[in-house]
């Protein structure tokens, strides 16, 4: 018996599968099934599934469920033979390590439920880390009564969490992932979930959305930082050639880097979280302020010299050698500034500032 049962469902990405199926294959912890659920299929999703040849794989071709098929995913789940039941996607990766420390902490902490640090992927590219702590009781009350921000194959909990709180609803036109961890939460003591703050998984965003950021609005946010931020680690940032899938393209950084590209993308996962905290602090807390009155008395001192150079320069045939003196003491000014100790210290924070305005 397999300890751990993985459902995948999916429907009409054979273009990407392939990359999600073998993410999954490819674990560290090899006791498991795969039990991928094809919902109402038209593309070649059984030949992908096919080309595999893996006994681990158990291939569900079941005809099209109603909304995203959530009565095919309990029929596999009705015969998953593992203790502990972790979820993928089509269209997302598992880390070669997701299973092993996934299983491992509720091995250590011996809670029912638990999950990962979600990464999410842009559709050009770039990776942004999520930072949903369920340990904190604001965040856990958002997430019980008002959505969900936390992706299924982050994901991991005992099979007898269905025997408490039952399968996935097969009603709901959306979100029953949620909706079953909400009972899996409610229906036992409110301390039985873990957190694992190491991400283990990357999260892309489905292409029936239609959007870069997933249509959530936090992940816009930092997509937003990461356009203007000179900072952002190269390795969460990924060109997307128009002829590939972003999936194929983080799949083969993946796959090539090995476990070297896994420590280093969750170092830098740190970095960016480290440096959001730092740029919060220093643009929004009343005793930073008066840096941030540095910067735009700086801005306002440069863009007026400049501006009376200009004028100056229109003057030059009607006011000879007295308009020349006048741009040259001007200039002198403005070289002084941008030599100025100040300048230098506070580029960083002109570049972010500028980068907001223009969003603005």
């Amino acid at each position: 018996m397999p300890r751990i049962s993985v459902l995948m469902p999916t429907h009409n990405r054979a273009d990407v599968l392939g990359h999600a199926i073998e993410s999954v294959l490819r674990q560290t912890e090899d006791d498991f099934e795969l039990l991928i659920v094809g919902d109402g299929c038209t593309d070649t999703t059984a030949e992908v599934v096919a080309d595999f040849g893996d006994n681990r794989i158990r291939w569900y071709d079941l005809p099209k469920a109603p909304y995203y098929g959530y009565a095919n995913r309990n029929i596999a789940l009705r015969e998953a033979k593992g203790e502990l039941i972790a979820f993928a996607a089509h269209d997302d990766l598992f880390s070669p390590d997701h299973l092993e420390l996934l299983a491992s902490a509720i091995d250590e902490t011996g809670v029912d439920w638990i999950y990962s640090r979600p990464l999410w992927v842009s559709t050009d590219g770039i990776i942004v880390p999520f930072c949903t702590n369920l340990n904190n009781a604001d965040e856990l009350d958002v997430f019980l009564n008002v959505g969900n921000t936390i992706p299924a194959p982050c994901v991991m909990h005992r099979s007898k969490c269905f025997d408490r709180s039952g399968y996935w609803p097969e009603d709901v036109p959306s979100a029953a992932d949620w909706q079953l961890w909400v009972r899996i939460i409610n229906d036992g003591d409110r301390a039985n979930f873990s957190y694992l703050k190491t991400p283990t998984t990357l999260h892309f965003s489905a292409d029936w959305k239609k959007s870069r950021h997933s249509a959530v609005n936090e992940v816009k946010a930092q997509l937003e930082i990461a356009d203007e931020a000179s900072w952002w680690p190269a390795s969460l940032r990924h060109d997307i050639p128009e002829d590939r899938t972003e999936q194929s393209v983080v799949f083969a950084a993946m796959t090539n880097g090995g476990n070297e590209w896994c420590r280093r993308v969750r170092k830098d996962v740190i970095t960016v979280i480290d440096r959001l905290a730092w740029d919060q602090v220093r643009y929004t807390h009343p005793l930073c302020q008066d840096q941030a009155t540095q910067i735009e008395r700086l801005t306002q001192l440069t863009q007026s010299q400049t501006a009376q150079i200009e004028h100056l320069n229109s003057l030059r045939t009607s006011e000879g050698d007295q308009a020349e003196e006048k741009i040259a003491a001007l200039q002198s000014t403005l070289d002084q500034i941008f030599k100025s100790r100040s300048w230098r210290l506070t580029a960083p924070l002109r570049r972010l500032a500028a980068g907001r305005t223009r969003r603005a």
